[in-house]
C-alpha cells in the first residue's frame, strides 16, 4: 500500500525519532508516572446501536487511527499512545467499547451482546458517524480481536491493523474442543463466568477481579493504585457485567447472539485471511492466554511483520510499551 505523502508533512521530529528508535529499546520504556493523566473533553456520538464515548486527538485531516481496548481495561490503555500518534499528525479516536465507561445503548430493548461481530460492527458504525472512510485499526485483547474482525470483514474500510497476540478470530465450534489441562487453567475465568455464581461474583467483586487479571496478565508491570483506579471507573457502566458475561458465554455456546450478525459470524468461523497490511506484537511477559506467532503468521496475506518485545512487557502492551505500539501504527501506515 502506498504512503499518503501529504500526511508525511505533519510528521514531527518527535514522531520521526519514535519510528527510527530500535524496537528493543522502545519496548522496554515503560512509563512510571502515576495514573493522574486524563483525556481532556471526552466526546459522545450516536453510532449504530450505541451512544459512544470517546477521546479524540490530532488533526481532523490526519490519517485516522482507531485504538480499541480490551477486558478488563479501558481507553486509558492508550493514554500515552494517543498523544504520540497525534503529534505525528494522525487523527486518533479512542472509544469506550459497549459496556464500558460513558458508552450507552440507545435502546433498553437491545440485547447486551458481546459477540465479536457486534463489536466489529460497532467500530464501522463509529467510523460512519465520524465520517471516517478508512482507518488504521489497532488493539489488544478484545480490541485486537475486533481489529482482526474489521480487517477480515471490511478490508475496504481498513488501511491496516496492529494486533497484540496476532490472529484472534475463532469459532464457537472450535471452542467446543477441550484443551490440555494446563491450557484450560489459563481460561478459568471463562468457565467461572459460565455459572450464575460467576456472574454474581463478578458483579460484586468487579474491582478486585480486574486487578487480579491485571496482575496475572502482566506479572512484571508495576502499576500503582491510581493507574488501576482510573480505569476501574469504566466498569461502573450499567451494562458492563452483562456484556462481559455474554461475551464469554457466547464463545462457549452458552448464550445466543443476535440473528443480524449470523452471516458475519459464519464468515468469521471459517477463519478468513486478513489481506490488509498488519503488524502483530507480543510481549515477553504476557501472562494471558495467547497463541504462538508461528501459528497465525499465514493468516495475514497482505504485507506483514511480527515484533517481539522484550523488557518484561505483558498483556496490556499499549500501556506498558506505548512507544513500541505507536511505532507499529506508524510502520503499518508506511507499508
Amino acid at each position: 500500500m502506498t504512503c499518503d505523502r501529504n500526511r508525511r508533512r505533519f510528521l514531527s521530529a518527535a514522531a520521526i525519532a519514535i519510528a527510527a528508535a530500535p524496537l528493543g529499546a522502545i519496548g522496554a520504556r515503560r512509563p512510571k508516572a502515576a495514573g493522574t493523566n486524563k483525556f481532556d473533553d471526552l466526546k459522545q456520538i450516536d453510532a449504530g446501536a450505541l451512544n459512544v464515548g470517546y477521546a479524540e486527538l490530532g488533526p481532523q485531516q490526519g490519517v485516522a487511527v482507531v485504538l480499541l481496548h480490551g477486558w478488563p481495561y479501558d481507553i486509558y490503555s492508550y493514554i500515552d499512545v494517543a498523544p504520540l500518534l497525534a503529534s505525528a499528525g494522525y487523527r486518533v479516536i479512542v472509544p469506550y467499547l459497549r459496556g464500558y465507561g460513558t458508552t450507552r445503548f440507545l435502546s433498553s430493548d437491545t440485547l447486551r451482546n458481546g459477540q465479536p461481530a457486534a463489536l466489529g460492527a460497532d467500530t464501522i458504525a463509529l467510523m460512519d458517524a465520524l465520517a471516517i472512510d478508512k482507518a488504521i485499526i489497532a488493539g489488544f485483547d478484545w480490541g485486537a480481536r475486533t481489529a482482526n474482525v474489521v480487517g477480515a470483514l471490511w478490508p475496504d474500510r481498513c488501511k491496516g491493523t496492529v494486533s497484540v497476540s496476532g490472529y484472534l478470530i475463532g469459532s464457537r465450534e472450535a471452542n467446543q474442543s477441550p484443551l490440555p489441562p494446563q491450557a484450560e487453567v489459563e481460561w478459568w475465568y471463562q468457565y467461572y463466568f459460565s455459572t450464575e455464581r460467576g456472574r454474581a461474583g463478578y458483579d460484586k467483586y468487579r474491582y478486585e477481579f480486574g486487578k487480579l487479571i491485571w496482575r496475572t496478565a502482566s506479572p512484571q508491570w508495576r502499576f500503582d493504585d491510581a493507574t488501576f483506579d482510573r480505569t476501574a471507573k469504566a466498569f461502573n457502566n450499567p451494562d458492563h457485567v452483562s456484556l462481559v458475561i455474554h461475551n464469554y458465554r457466547w464463545r462457549l455456546g452458552l448464550a445466543e447472539g443476535e440473528s443480524k450478525y449470523d452471516e458475519l459470524e459464519t464468515r468469521l468461523a471459517a477463519g478468513p485471511l486478513i489481506t490488509v497490511p498488519t503488524i502483530t506484537l507480543e510481549g515477553d511477559a504476557n501472562g494471558a492466554p495467547h497463541p504462538d506467532p508461528a501459528s497465525y503468521a499465514k493468516k495475514f496475506a497482505g504485507k506483514y511483520a511480527h515484533r517481539q518485545l522484550t523488557g518484561g512487557i505483558g498483556h496490556n502492551l499499549p500501556q506498558e510499551a506505548p512507544h513500541a505500539f505507536a511505532d507499529a501504527v506508524i510502520a503499518v501506515d508506511r507499508f
